[in-house]
C-alpha cells in the first residue's frame, strides 16, 4: 500500500493574491483565513489577497501567510479523504507540518510564526548578513570553505542542503560572498545572491532562537498523530518534548532538506504532496528522486482536484 507525505512549503513561495480563490470558493479555508486575522489582530488575508509585495514579503507577515494558507489547503485535502502518514515541512513550512500532525493548534502557530518572524527580523541589522545559493558544489566540500572563511573572517555557514549540488550557504554579508567566490573556485556553476531580509539558519540568528525558546516553553505541545520529520535531524519525531526542541534548534540549525526526502524514501513514501504556494519543494523532492514516485504541488483548486484524482486512482 502506497504512503503519502505532506510537505510544506517554507518563506519565498509568498505571492501577492494567495489563497483568494479557495477562500472564496471554499467555506471551510475562509474560516481559516478569517480566524488568522482575528488571531493576529491585523488583516493578514488583505496582505496576502492584495498586498502591497513589500509588506507581505516582511518575515513577520509572510511567515503567518505561508502558514495560513498551507493550513486552508491542507484541510481541503484532507477534507477529500487523503491522510497523511509523515508530514515535513522547510525551515517555517515546519509549523505547518506540526499542525497538520495535530501537535500545535493553527491559531497558537500563527501566533507563534508572526513571533518568530518579528524576532528573526531583530536578531541581525539590516544589511549585515544574507544568503546565497551554492550550485555544483557537494555539501563536504563547501562545509569545508565555509569553515575556512569562518576560521579567517566572520561566520558564515551551510544554511539549507536543498538537494544534491544545490545549497544555501548564510552568514555575514562579506562572509557569504567571500565562500561564493571560493566555490566558484572549486567549480560550483553558479553562486546566486538571494533577496532575503537576514542569515536565517545561521549562528547570527543566535538572539531570536533565545526569544523562541522563551516563548515556545510555556505553549503545550501534543504528540504528533503521525511522525513528522524534522528539519535537524531529518528523522520522524512524534514526542511533543522533542518537537518543541527542534523548533528552536531549528532557528540557529541547517534545514536537511534532502534528507528529509531520502528518509522519507527510506520509509517507502511514494506520494510527495507540496500543500501551499509554489512548487519548490516538488522540484527538490524530483531532484533527489524522479521514479518510482508521484509529486503532487497542491496550491489552487485545480491542482487540488488533480492530486485527488491521480492519489485516489492508484490507491
Amino acid at each position: 500500500m502506497s504512503k503519502t507525505a505532506f510537505l510544506f512549503p517554507g518563506q519565498g513561495s509568498q505571492f501577492v493574491g494567495m489563497g483568494k480563490s479557495i477562500y472564496e470558493t471554499h467555506p471551510q479555508a475562509k474560516e481559516t483565513i478569517d480566524s488568522a486575522d482575528e488571531t493576529l489582530g491585523y488583516s493578514l488575508s488583505a496582505l496576502m489577497f492584495n498586498g502591497p509585495e513589500e509588506d507581505l514579503k516582511r518575515t513577520e507577515n509572510a511567515q503567518p501567510a505561508l502558514l495560513t494558507m498551507s493550513t486552508a489547503l491542507c484541510e481541503l485535502v484532507q477534507k477529500q479523504g487523503i491522510t497523511a502518514d509523515y508530514t515535513a515541512g522547510h525551515s517555517l513550512g515546519e509549523y505547518s507540518a506540526l499542525v497538520a500532525a495535530g501537535v500545535i493548534p493553527f491559531e497558537k502557530a500563527a501566533e507563534l510564526v508572526h513571533q518568530r518572524g518579528l524576532f528573526m527580523e531583530e536578531a541581525v541589522p539590516a544589511g549585515v548578513g544574507t544568503m546565497a545559493a551554492v550550485m555544483g558544489v557537494e555539501r563536504d566540500e563547501l562545509k569545508k570553505i565555509t569553515e575556512h572563511v569562518s576560521q579567517t573572517s566572520e561566520p558564515v555557514q551551510l544554511a539549507n542542503l536543498n538537494a544534491p549540488g544545490q545549497i544555501v550557504i548564510s552568514g555575514e554579508r562579506e562572509a557569504v560572498e567571500k565562500a561564493g567566490e571560493m566555490a566558484k573556485e572549486q567549480g560550483a556553476k553558479r553562486v546566486i545572491p538571494l533577496q532575503v531580509s537576514g542569515p536565517f539558519h545561521s549562528t547570527l540568528m543566535e538572539p531570536a532562537k533565545e526569544k523562541l525558546a522563551d516563548v515556545l516553553e510555556p505553549v503545550p505541545f501534543q504528540a504528533a498523530g503521525v511522525p513528522v520529520i524534522t528539519n535537524v535531524s531529518a528523522k520522524e519525531e512524534t514526542s511533543a518534548a522533542e518537537l518543541k526542541k527542534q523548533l528552536v534548534n531549528q532557528v540557529t540549525s541547517p534545514v536537511y532538506w534532502e534528507d528529509t526526502v531520502r528518509r522519507l524514501l527510506e520509509l517507502e513514501v511514494t506520494n510527495f504532496i507540496e500543500i501551499g504556494p509554489g512548487n519548490v519543494l516538488s522540484g527538490l523532492v524530483r531532484r533527489v528522486q524522479r521514479r518510482g514516485i508521484n509529486v503532487f504541488a497542491v496550491q489552487d483548486e485545480e491542482s487540488l482536484h488533480k492530486a485527488v484524482k491521480k492519489i485516489k486512482e492508484e490507491s
